[in-house]
Parts: C-alpha cells; structure tokens; sequence
C-alpha cells in the first residue's frame, strides 16, 4: 500500500496482479483507491504471464475507463516473476513496477537478488516466510533513493522529517521494534537457512521429477528462494489424505483463485483465467525450510512418488 501510495497510484488507476497470489496483492491494490486487473500466470512458473499481460492492458486501453498504471509481479512460492519481460511491456505502456515478493526473498533473477529485481520491491517478515519474525512485517526495497522521502512519510501518517505536520495522506507502517531485532539476527543465519533449503529442494526436484511430478520450470537465470515448494498433482485430495497418513504434512496455497472470490469477482475478466483455476485444483505445497534433514526430505519424495504413482 505504502509504495503505491508513493509511486502516485491512485483514483481511476489500473493496477495489474496474477490472480493466483493471496488476497494481500488485490487488497493492497483496492487500498491504494485503485482497481486491480486480472492477469493469468504461466503453468510451468506459477508467476504472471507476460502475454496475456499484453492482452489485459489492451482491454483496459480499449475501454478507456481506467489508466493502467502499475503492474505488480507475483514471485509465488519463492521464485522470481520474469521481471525483465514485464518490465519491457510496462515501459512500453508507462507503467511502473512494483515486485511482490513476499515468498521469494534469497531468490534472485539474472545474477540481481530480489528487491534489486525491480524499480521498488516490497517482502514479507511473517514468521511462515524464509526470513520471519516473531510477528507482522515486513520492507519496502527501491533503487531511487528519492522514493524513499515519500515512503519513509507514508509510513508515518503521512508526516514531515520532524513528525510535527502532515505533508501527504498517510498510514502508520512503521515495523515493531522488537521485530526489527529479530529479523537482524535472523539474518545473521539466513545464508546458512537459504543453502539448507537449496540442498532439500535439489533432492526434491531431482527425485520428483525423475518421477515425472509437476515442478516449477524456471527459465535460465531465475534462482527461487525456495520460500515454499509447491507441486503440482492429480487427485490432490486423496494425495494429501496419503501423504497425511503417512506423516508428511502439507498444504494448499491457493485453493480459489483472486477472480472467483466475492471481494474481487466484479473484477473478473469474462472469459475467465483458465491457468490460475487449473493450478488453484492441482497444487500441494510440501514440508520446506532450512532444518530437514536429507532423510526427511528423501522420505517425503518417496511418500509423494507412492500417492502419485496412482494416479
């Protein structure tokens, strides 16, 4: 809310957003006095699709209620959006960037660490992400420092550099003390954390995959954080009953895509996100952090493979 508030969206403005993403993405959007768009995300990414990106702004040109202004890539389940090709389009259009990447911090694109990604990124401290807290929060990375002034404002209701008048609308943003502590400390170990949850995921793909289990499929140069790590399966139910009975926890995010819930469907594009809702039935996210052990993470893969191979 904060960096939309500071990169001027606002009124009458289009803010475009993957539907497969947690509601935090539209609602910051309807926030900020603007209207999401609905685009659909590529299958073998999960992240937003820079063609049919294409087609949702032609739609809102065409109509011409609405000014596209911003366009907000999703990094789902820790892998970086293709921020190089949707950046081309929203320059094309005169759109700014903003990089959600909420689950995707440790990750990086083309050799550039996410919250360097993009012209202003904003990442996530809740306690389920790769770097948590204790609590709520979370930061806003920029690489034009005269942003800064504006957010560093915002955050304080909207106040000068001496907290006496407001010069902007404003919030209260500002991050609890103690959860600044944690997160610097936390951060003391978060390369350790990071390699850790790379090893588990190398098992991971290299055992599922050989098992022909749907995986991410990144392109050259995207590098996920492995924030979580989400598969693709027939059958989800009755896997997950399996999976659950055998010992293996997991967990399905998102079961409905933005576009089909009552907050958002008045926005929903007529002829639907057909991606979005097929991956919003398949997907399964599996045990991911920096402490599974090779074992535990060779068990689940075998765990897996038995309740797909019945499908």
């Amino acid at each position: 809310v904060m960096a939309l508030m500071a990169l001027g969206v606002s009124d009458g403005d289009a803010v475009f957003i993957p539907a497969f993403t947690y509601n935090a993405t539209a609602n910051s959007v309807m926030l900020a006095r603007a209207e999401p768009v609905f685009v659909d995300v590529k299958p073998n990414t999960f992240n937003l699709d820079p063609d049919d990106l294409e087609r949702a702004i032609a739609r809102v040109q065409a109509n011409g209620r609405l000014t596209p202004k911003a366009v907000i890539p999703v990094d789902l389940f820790g892998l970086p959006a293709d921020v190089v090709a949707i950046e081309k389009i929203a320059t094309k259009h005169g759109m700014k960037v903003l990089a959600d990447s909420a689950q995707s911090f440790g990750g990086k694109l083309d050799g550039k660490w996410v919250g360097n990604t993009a012209a202003v990124t904003a990442t996530s401290f809740y306690p389920a992400k790769a770097l948590g807290c204790y609590g709520d929060g979370g930061a806003i990375f920029m690489q034009d420092a005269s942003l800064g002034d504006a957010m560093r404002s915002i955050r304080w209701h909207g106040t000068d550099n001496n907290r006496q008048e407001s010069v902007r609308v404003g919030i209260n943003g500002r991050l609890d003390s103690m959860q600044c502590a944690v997160v610097l400390e936390k951060l003391t170990i978060f390369e350790d954390e990071l390699a850790n949850r790379k090893r588990v995921a190398a098992i991971y793909e290299q055992r599922l995959k050989e098992a022909n289990v749907g995986l991410h499929a990144p392109r050259p140069g995207q590098e996920s954080g492995y924030g979580l790590f989400t598969v693709v399966v027939e059958e989800r139910e009755r896997v997950m009953a399996e999976l659950k009975q055998a010992g293996v926890p997991s967990v399905i995010y998102y079961k409905q895509p933005l576009h089909k819930m009552g907050a958002f469907k008045q926005f929903a594009p007529p002829t639907g996100l057909p991606v979005c809702e097929s991956l919003a039935d398949r997907v399964v996210s599996l045990p991911m952090h920096g402490y599974l052990t090779d074992a535990q993470a060779e068990y689940v893969c075998e765990e897996v493979i038995k309740a797909t191979g019945r499908q």
